[in-house]
């Protein structure tokens, strides 16, 4: 009687497997629904220490004895014309009650979080009154309530308030109430916190729908797809205790754009290497008895090439530690973090499920059964089915016509990278990241029809006292500056007495630069570039800074980083494809196609964004972190192909590897791409341009991946470059095959 030990270790390596992803999960799915709490989405909070904002922010706040996020509440008659003495007291007892409100879940009340009192001003045309409330800036991000942050807590107290005690809002306002709108720093950031709210919950169930419908029909198999996605499910736990982990004791920052690519990316890279394995495992199952035996043979041939894969996007991604940008360095850890999370699922938690049943394992895939045929070939020998198969008769032909297929395929490609240079990354405003209409950007429309648009959120200068009276001259000569003013402590949005004195400290004062458009606008941005031009010609050691500072900042971080981070990314992949493929021309070829690819998929969306979507421009990061993704994901699958392109090649030959790898991988690879595509265009669910932005590149790259460069512009090339793919590894040298196809 054969000795039953093997059986008994499978069974317990399966059940400690399993034991050990189960309590993985019990406290990994609490900590993802926690993530939001530990999320910072404060720009101020990623700029580099040297950026000209964040000094000039550290200068000014010796000027104030907290630093303010403003709240701005505009309200006009809502039967329009305007406003009346009645309505304005109205308004002040109104604005005067809330910072005595009690603070949810709190023995506090608003006035501890303020900074100083609200301040009521009617505009100078009569039309509409403004109120400014300036929250602690330090205690903005802190929790309170049902563990909301200070700053939504507020807000939308104030909303509220603002609808209950005057009777109207925006939406619902009486003929003689008023229509009120929470804006300003303190209404975008709960609005936006609002908006990816939405990633814990709809984000993740519309990818896992759809990739479970996807799986049914690649296994027309009613439970192999649910095997796959618990997997998938069992994954993100990991990732999300390992990141909410490292979030909350400030090891990394995690903003909402990084928790939503976190989850996209982690069943997006499970689901794919969930793909390779089974596939690998169908196969062998016709080749072996005891499922076992099967999965042990599968498991090896597919370690390598989803090793690499893994290796190589974590790799990329964690290139992205080398931005100034805090919000680029931390999801640089948090996809690494992701990846890491979705290959250890893949070759640990999936094995154990498909080996759950024993020898009778093979139930998973009923009603299409994978049968044993005792065969004298080896496992590796492509089925008939396979080569006479749709990616059979397709790998043939690109087999007959190698130089014309990839020599089209490149043409086309490059014709579509000629749009390139016409893609707009060079930011948008604050309004504009919106994609839904929502009271922050409402308000700040209203706000400037009626009042200087940057007076209560202005320009900052801190200048030597000695050079404040040139650098205001020079300040206020700019196009777009509405006024120049010095501070003399008196709360934004207060009006200023024309005696007062300006405040010194340390030998410096603080010059409030008011702007005709919005801070948070481009035209706003455009002005603290000119304003920064003409101070530090005449005060070399000024400080220009505030919220549109911040974002010029930003913006020239982020192309900065699009110079140093892609020539990087790109010597690390092709680095790991020379270990992976041992050869140096084959990991050209492979880098070459993928970044063709990518300067192609970016000429498309120039076209699409300008002419069909009419989107504003972009971020700079949209472009490096669609570049990280594609060029690192993109190489996954030609990874995929090439490693089994090799495999075949050291038995019969380059030219008769790449058609049987083609055929045998095809579908596959097809599947995990479109897996792939889909989970990242769920990222459209989230109603904020930057991430429908990248949803289309990652998502339409992918499909561009998968349907041209790995089908049929790589096979074809190297079908074309035979042996001296190979270079210089010993397959580089010509050969017999075995045997011919």
């Amino acid at each position: 009687m054969p000795s039953r030990r093997p059986a008994l270790v499978r069974a317990v390596l399966v059940a400690v497997s399993i034991v050990v992803w189960m309590a993985i999960a019990s406290f990994g799915g609490q900590a993802q629904g926690k993530l939001s709490q530990v999320q910072t989405n404060d720009t101020a909070a990623f700029l580099p220490s040297s950026a000209e904002s964040t000094l000039a922010a550290e200068a000014g706040r010796e000027f104030v004895e907290a630093p303010a996020l403003p709240a701005l509440v505009v309200l006009t008659p809502a039967a329009g014309g305007q406003v009346t003495d009645a309505q304005v007291e109205q308004v002040t007892a109104v604005a005067q009650a809330v910072p005595q409100h009690a603070v949810p879940g709190t023995d506090a009340v608003w006035a501890d979080y303020l900074t100083a009192d609200p301040v009521v001003t009617p505009s100078q045309d009569g039309e509409a009154i403004l109120v400014v409330y300036s929250l602690d800036a330090d205690s903005a991000e802190e929790l309170v309530g049902d563990e909301e942050s200070v700053t939504g807590a507020f807000v939308g107290d104030l909303r509220a308030t603002l609808d209950d005690e005057l009777g109207a809002t925006a939406s619902s306002a009486g003929e003689a109430g008023l229509n009120a709108w929470v804006t300003g720093p303190a209404g975008f950031v709960a609005d936006l916190v609002t908006a990816f709210g939405g990633i814990d919950g709809i984000l993740l169930v519309v990818a896992l729908v759809a990739v479970l419908l996807i799986l049914v029909v690649v296994y027309r198999s009613p439970l192999l797809p649910f095997v796959v996605i618990l997997t998938a499910v069992f994954a993100l736990t990991l990732a999300g205790l390992v990141v909410y982990l490292l979030a909350d004791s400030g090891t990394l920052v995690l903003n909402g754009q990084a928790q939503g690519i976190l989850s996209i990316l982690v069943v997006g890279a499970s689901v794919d290497y969930a793909l390779l394995l089974v596939a690998r495992y169908r196969e062998e199952l016709r080749h072996h008895e005891h499922p076992a035996a099967a999965m042990r043979r599968a498991w090896r041939a597919c370690l390598e090439p989803i090793a690499a894969s893994a290796g190589t996007v974590v790799a990329g991604v964690l290139c992205l530690l080398l931005s100034e940008l805090g919000s680029n360095r931390s999801l640089g850890p948090v996809a690494a973090i992701g990846i890491v999370s979705a290959f250890l699922a893949a070759l640990t938690l999936l094995p154990a499920f498909l080996l759950i049943g024993g020898r009778r394992s093979r139930f998973y895939f009923w009603p299409r059964t994978p049968r044993y045929v005792e065969t004298s070939a080896t496992s590796a020998d492509a089925t008939p089915a396979e080569l006479t198969g749709v990616w059979g008769r397709l790998a043939r032909w690109v087999g007959r016509h190698a130089r014309a297929v990839w020599v089209s395929t490149a043409a086309v490609l490059v014709a579509f990278a000629a749009f390139l240079p016409t893609f707009s990354a060079e930011g948008t405003s604050e309004t504009d990241v919106f994609r839904t209409e929502v009271d922050a950007v409402a308000g700040e429309e209203v706000l400037a029809a009626h009042f200087p648009a940057g007076s209560v959120d202005p320009v900052t200068v801190i200048v030597a006292q000695g050079d404040a009276d040139a650098a205001a001259r020079a300040a206020q000569g700019v196009d777009g500056v509405a006024s120049v003013a010095p501070y003399t402590g008196t709360p934004a949005g207060a009006p200023t007495g024309e005696q007062a004195e300006p405040l010194v400290v340390d030998g410096r004062v603080r010059l409030d630069v008011s702007t005709d458009a919005p801070s948070d606008s481009r035209a706003a941005q455009d002005t603290v570039r000119d304003v920064r031009t003409a101070v530090h010609d005449v005060a070399p050691d000024a400080l220009v800074g505030g919220a549109a500072a911040e974002t010029v900042d930003s913006v020239d971080a982020a192309q900065r980083d699009l110079r140093v981070i892609v020539p990087v990314v790109l010597i690390v992949i092709v680095l790991i494809l020379t270990l992976l493929l041992r050869a140096v021309t084959a990991a050209l070829v492979l880098l070459l196609a993928n970044v063709l690819s990518f300067a192609a998929t970016l000429g498309v969306a120039a076209i699409l964004f300008e002419h069909v979507f009419d989107y504003p421009g972009a971020d700079p990061t949209v472009p490096l972190f669609a570049f990280v993704f594609l060029v690192a994901l993109g190489v996954d699958y030609s990874i995929f192909l090439m490693t089994r392109v090799r495999e075949e090649s050291l038995r019969d030959g380059t030219r008769v590897g790449v058609v049987r790898g083609l055929a045998v991988t095809g579908g596959v690879i097809t599947s995990a791409g479109v897996v792939l595509a889909t989970t990242f265009a769920a990222l459209a669910v989230i109603p904020l341009l930057f991430l429908a932005q990248l949803a289309f590149l990652v998502a339409f790259g992918v499909l561009l991946d998968t349907f041209v460069v790995r089908t049929l512009l790589v096979p074809a090339l190297v079908h074309d470059l035979d042996h001296r793919t190979w270079w210089p590894s010993r397959l580089a040298r010509p050969r017999v095959p075995a045997r011919e196809r």
